[in-house]
């Protein structure tokens, strides 16, 4: 298992990037990195801590329903450079332990200093208990402040402090080191290509390999870790985004399962058997930048960001009708859901699908696919028609139309004032209808869509490909035995995840109404363009879109798509390569010791 392994820590690049050409791009960087993080003070830094940034290859917003989810790493990245802090005439020794001076390589990130806070707290019950304890029962307990309401960079690089201190600075006979740090990156911000989990955990790399407290630290953990430190800056994270850019491998996806707990399974893509004839992953920036907290989308059901400019008719609005669909399905079905999805913690679509199969957890994947396509062929129940008939309204039966607030409160079986206490009380949404069906549809559309994306990869690795679409099984006496037959065969796969990424892009602008115009311009003339298949990915309402292209027409596509694309028309070198770049899924976090 991936989460199993522990933390890499490398001396040379040709370990991490066998691929001399990529080695030596990647090098350049963190040569540049080096020398900036000397030339700024004035010694050369211990360690780079380098975490990627993901992108979803599809998924999209049923994670928080608790559903499977198939991102990758991409070769995007942020570095930060780490070094113990030495004395001085111009970095005198400081006086607190763990005093911090942060850079970054972007001037408009201004230069940082901060120390963290130390109380020790007690284990004692009360102060004459307390008084006879010595100190090796005492607790140290670490503060750095964070404003969450401005998430300025820094934040993100406290947020990594703030687990390792807590976590393995507990005895008040050590302290960690003054470190000084500078960071760099190129995954684009506000993207949907997350950022900010990248720039938490390689933080928490970084103080960890400077505090010398790498040894033993597994994959896992460190996923766990992350997840936790980032909602320092309240970001309340299902784990997808940290497990992509610790646990993936070259070449390969992670399909992540967040329910009965987070696990995380390394599938590969399918491979050409000719150089030239795979694919790669293009993402392409709208330039349209949604109202949201970075990555706050990617949220568990009580995250505070209610107070963000479109989130009353966005994001809010899609976890409350999720919740509220769950509730509803569960009634209309008589399932009886499990103990802890109680009136205070109502269940989620994937809890009640897993009542619906009615077997243990954790549920293979071949059942819940035949759960998913048995449980979609009821799901009629929850449109509004249906809804509206039971407590005998004949209306307008237009099913876009959605149902009233009334209406989901009498359809949810609980009076308006526990109604609002459990789906209502701690988050504000801005709707006169409530589209339950529709938000219905797409998540468990999109759970099937994943479950199928997974089952094709496998397949296409292993080379029984009786599952594609679009290709005639053959007999066992006459295997495909020429290259002309295997190329064909990864043709037809890379064309079937094509066509479920197309398929999850128009039920996310259709049913799930998270895309916008520019989103849907964009994938159209990707697919137009040469891709196989292309969909938003991230958020939604702006940010990326990824698409499948073919590797040998990569310029090409890329060229087509600037062309037609009217943000993107002007743009050159470097500001192209910002808003569009290839990939291929990349390498997971590790940290890259510096020696003599």
């Amino acid at each position: 298992m991936a989460a199993d392994l522990p933390v890499p820590v490398y001396t040379s690049l040709s370990d991490v990037y066998p691929d001399l050409l990529l080695a030596a791009k990647h090098g350049a960087r963190f040569n540049d990195l080096a020398s900036e993080f000397e030339s700024r003070f004035g010694s050369q830094p211990a360690y780079i801590a380098r975490a990627p940034g993901r992108v979803n290859l599809i998924g999209e917003h049923i994670d928080y329903a608790l559903f499977g989810v198939f991102p990758a790493a991409i070769e995007q990245d942020i570095l930060i450079a780490c070094g113990p802090r030495s004395s001085s005439p111009t970095t005198p020794e400081p006086s607190s332990p763990g005093t911090v001076t942060a850079q970054n390589t972007f001037p408009k990130y201004t230069p940082q200093t901060f120390t963290p806070m130390l109380r020790v707290v007690s284990q004692a019950q009360d102060q004459a208990q307390d008084e006879m304890l010595d100190k090796d029962v005492r607790v140290q307990d670490w503060h750095l402040d964070i404003d969450k309401s401005q998430l300025r960079w820094e934040s993100y690089v406290k947020a990594g402090y703030y687990g390792v201190l807590n976590r393995f600075f507990t005895s008040s006979d050590e302290y960690p080191v003054p470190v000084n740090i500078l960071v760099s990156g190129n995954v684009p911000a506000g993207s949907g290509l997350s950022s900010s989990a990248a720039m938490v955990v390689a933080s928490t790399l970084a103080f960890l390999a400077v505090n010398h407290k790498l040894d033993g630290v597994k994959k896992g953990a460190l996923v766990q870790m992350a997840v936790e430190n980032e909602k320092r800056v309240g970001v309340n994270s299902g784990g997808m985004d940290q497990a992509a850019s610790i646990l993936s491998t070259p070449n390969s996806a992670l399909y992540i399962t967040f329910y009965p707990s987070l696990s995380a399974e390394l599938v590969s893509l399918p491979q050409a058997t000719k150089a030239g004839e795979g694919v790669v992953l293009v993402c392409a920036n709208s330039l349209v930048v949604s109202d949201k907290v970075v990555e706050v989308t990617r949220l568990s059901r009580r995250t505070d960001f209610a107070h963000f400019p479109g989130a009353k008719t966005r994001y809010n609005l899609r976890v409350v009708e999720t919740l509220v669909a769950a509730r509803v399905l569960s009634r209309k079905l008589n399932l009886t859901l499990p103990p802890s999805s109680t009136s205070n913690k109502p269940p989620t679509l994937r809890e009640v699908l897993s009542a619906y199969i009615g077997r243990p957890e954790p549920i293979a994947a071949d059942a819940l696919k035949e759960g998913l396509e048995r449980i979609l062929a009821e799901i009629h129940v929850l449109k509004a028609s249906a809804l509206r008939g039971e407590i005998g309204i004949v209306g307008n039966e237009d099913e876009d139309e959605g149902v009233t607030m009334e209406e989901m409160i009498s359809a949810s079986g609980l009076g308006e004032d526990e109604f609002k206490r459990i789906y209502l009380s701690w988050v504000d949404v801005e709707a006169t209808r409530f589209q339950l069906y529709k938000r219905t549809k797409h998540i468990l559309t999109e759970a099937l869509r994943v479950l199928q994306f997974r089952e094709l990869c496998l397949a296409s690795t292993t080379h029984s490909i009786s599952i594609l679409p679009t290709t005639t099984s053959t007999s066992s006496s006459s295997p495909p035995s020429s290259s002309t037959s295997s190329s064909s065969t990864s043709t037809e796969a890379f064309k079937a995840l094509g066509a479920l990424m197309n398929a999850s892009h128009d039920s996310c602008s259709r049913l799930y109404e998270c895309s916008c115009p520019e989103l849907d311009e964009l994938t159209q003339i990707a697919r137009e363009s040469g891709a196989y298949g292309s969909r938003l990915t991230g958020a939604g309402w702006g940010g990326c879109s990824v698409s499948l292209v073919p590797e040998s027409q990569v310029d090409t596509f890329i060229a087509k798509v600037r062309s037609r694309y009217p943000k993107f028309r002007g743009l050159e070198g470097d500001a192209l390569n910002e808003v569009i770049f290839a990939t291929k899924p990349g390498v997971g976090a590790f940290v890259f010791e510096l020696t003599d």
